[in-house]
C-alpha cells in the first residue's frame, strides 16, 4: 500500500544473492516485524490510558495527545516517507526508522510527565511514517516472482490487520502485568530483532526522488492545528483564543497546501489525482471507515476501565472477539469483492460499520457484559470488510506510476480519520473538568461518526462504478 522501491544492486560492504537463487526470509521477517509493531503501536496503548493517567496525572485532553501525537505524525510524514525511501534505498531507510522508533520507545517508556510522554510519541509517530514504506518496498525488492511477491504481500497485509486488532489485548496484558511502560518497551528487543534481520538483507538500490518540503511542512500544520482545535475547543472551549487561532492556523495551512503542491514540480499530492472520482471517493471512506473504528476503540478501551471499573487485562480481553472478527472478515472480503463486485462490499461494509456505531447508542455501565460483545459484532465486521475492497480500487483507478502515491495519501487520510475521531471523541467524552466520562458525550460521539459513515455509504453508492469489478 506504500511506494516500492527497486531492485536491489551490488554494493562493496555486502555480497548481492546469487541470480536466481530463492530469496531468504529475513526481508519478509524484517518487514513483518516493523509493519505489525507500528500497528500494535496505534491501538493497544489505548488500552494503558487510564493507567498513564494516574501515573502521569493528565486529563482527557493529554490522553488524546498521547495517541493523536502519534497518529498525527504517522499520517502527515506518510505523503512523502516513500520519496525518502527511494532517495535512501528501502533498507538504509528503513533501519533508520526502526532504529529511530525503538529508540522513540524507550524515550516513551522513561517520561517522566505527561508532556515528554506527548514529545517521545511524536518521534514515534515520525519514525513509524518512515518504517510503512519502506518495508513494502524491502518485500518487493526480495520477491522478484509476482507470485510470491503477491503471497508476501498478502501476509504482510494479513499481519498489520491482526496487530491492529490484537493490539487492545496485548495492551491491556501488558499493562496488567508489568505496567504501562511495558507497552513500550517491548518494542526494544522487537526493533534489535528487525536490525539483525536487516544486516542480512541485501542492500537496496538508490534513485533521486524529490522532497516536497513545503507540501510537507503545510501539511504537518494543517493537521496539527485542526487536532488542537478538536481537542482543546472540548477544554478551553470552541469560541477561545487558543482554539480559533489554531483553527486559523489549520485554514492558512491548508490554502498553504494547495499552493505548493499546485507549484512544485514533483508534489507529493497530485492536486490532478483528487480530481478523478474513484480517488477522491476512496479517500473519503477511507478517512470514515478509519474514523469509526479508532473512535469505538479509543471510546471502549476508556469505557470498560472507566465506567464498567474493570482492570486493564480484562478490558483488552474484551477485544478478543473483535480480534477474531476481523480477521476473518479480511480474508472473505476479497472473494466476496470478486463474487458480487467491489462497490457492492464497500457500500456494505460502511453501512455495516455505520449500524456498529447506532447500535452502540445505548451503551451503560450497567449493559451486560455478553451484550455488549454481540454489539460489537458490526464493528468488526464493516470496517474488515470494505478496506480490502476499497484498497483494491483506488489501485485499479491510478496509472501504475502513481500507485505509490494513491496508496500513501489513503493511508494518510485514513490515519486522519482516526486521529480526528480520537479528537472528537475525546472532546465530547470529557466531564467533570476533564477528569470524568460523559456518556452523553459518548452518544453524541458515536452518532456524529455513524451520520458521517452514512454519508459515506451514500456516495460510494451513487458515485462508485456499478460494473461487475467496481
Amino acid at each position: 500500500m506504500t511506494q516500492t522501491a527497486t531492485a536491489s544492486t551490488a554494493s562493496p560492504l555486502a555480497p548481492t544473492s546469487p541470480p536466481h537463487r530463492s530469496p531468504t526470509l529475513a526481508p519478509l521477517l524484517a518487514s513483518l516485524l516493523g509493519f505489525t509493531v507500528i500497528t500494535v503501536d496505534v491501538s493497544a496503548v489505548n488500552i494503558a490510558l487510564p493507567a498513564i493517567r494516574t501515573s502521569l496525572h493528565g486529563g482527557m485532553a493529554g490522553l488524546q495527545w498521547v495517541v493523536d501525537a502519534y497518529t498525527l505524525m504517522f499520517a502527515a510524514l506518510m505523503l512523502s516517507a516513500g520519496a525518502l525511501a527511494d532517495r535512501a534505498g528501502a533498507r538504509r531507510a528503513y533501519a533508520w526508522g526502526v532504529g529511530l522508533f525503538t529508540l522513540a520507545s524507550l524515550a516513551c517508556a522513561l517520561a517522566p510527565g505527561i508532556g515528554a510522554l506527548i514529545a517521545a510519541r511524536v518521534a514515534q509517530g515520525g519514525a513509524a511514517a518512515v518504517v510503512m514504506p519502506a518495508s513494502l518496498a524491502l518485500i518487493r525488492q526480495a520477491y522478484d516472482d509476482p507470485r510470491r511477491r503477491a503471497r508476501a504481500i498478502a501476509l504482510w497485509t494479513v499481519g498489520g490487520s491482526v496487530a491492529m486488532a490484537a493490539g487492545p489485548v496485548l495492551g491491556g496484558v501488558l499493562t496488567e502485568a508489568a505496567g504501562w511502560r511495558a507497552v513500550f518497551l517491548l518494542n526494544l528487543p522487537i526493533g534489535a530483532v528487525i536490525l539483525a534481520l536487516l544486516a542480512r538483507t541485501a542492500p537496496s538500490a538508490r534513485r533521486p526522488a524529490p522532497i516536497d518540503v513545503a507540501g510537507q511542512a503545510t501539511a504537518v500544520l494543517a493537521l496539527a492545528g485542526l487536532a488542537f482545535a478538536v481537542i482543546e475547543g472540548g477544554h478551553l472551549g470552541w469560541t477561545s483564543a487558543p482554539v480559533l487561532g489554531a483553527a486559523a492556523l489549520a485554514v492558512a495551512a491548508g490554502f498553504g497546501f494547495h499552493a505548493a503542491e499546485k507549484r512544485h514540480r514533483a508534489p507529493m499530492v497530485p492536486l490532478g489525482l483528487l480530481r478523478e472520482r474513484k480517488v477522491s471517493v476512496s479517500l473519503a471512506i477511507g478517512f470514515a471507515v478509519n474514523a469509526g473504528f479508532y473512535g469505538i476503540v479509543f471510546l471502549l478501551g476508556l469505557y470498560f476501565q472507566q465506567l464498567r471499573g474493570m482492570s486493564a487485562i480484562a478490558a483488552g480481553l474484551m477485544f478478543v472477539p473483535l480480534a477474531v472478527i476481523i480477521t476473518s472478515t479480511n480474508l472473505v472480503s476479497p472473494r466476496m469483492a470478486e463474487r458480487i463486485g467491489r462497490r457492492r462490499v464497500i457500500v456494505a461494509g460502511q453501512a455495516v460499520l455505520a449500524l456498529a456505531m447506532f447500535v452502540l447508542l445505548p451503551l451503560a455501565a450497567d449493559t451486560p457484559l455478553w451484550l455488549v460483545l454481540v454489539l460489537l459484532v458490526p464493528t468488526g465486521m464493516g470496517g474488515a470488510f470494505a478496506v480490502p475492497a476499497l484498497t483494491a480500487l483506488l489501485m485499479d483507478a491510478v496509472p501504475a506510476h502513481r500507485a505509490g502515491t494513491a496508496s500513501g495519501l489513503l493511508n494518510a487520510l485514513r490515519q486522519t480519520g482516526g486521529a480526528m475521531a480520537v479528537a472528537l471523541f475525546g472532546a465530547l467524552l470529557a466531564a467533570d473538568g476533564g477528569t470524568g466520562f460523559s456518556a452523553t458525550g459518548m452518544r453524541e460521539a458515536l452518532l456524529a461518526v455513524g451520520l458521517l459513515l452514512c454519508a459515506t455509504t451514500a456516495l460510494a453508492a451513487w458515485l462508485l462504478p456499478r460494473d461487475g469489478r467496481g
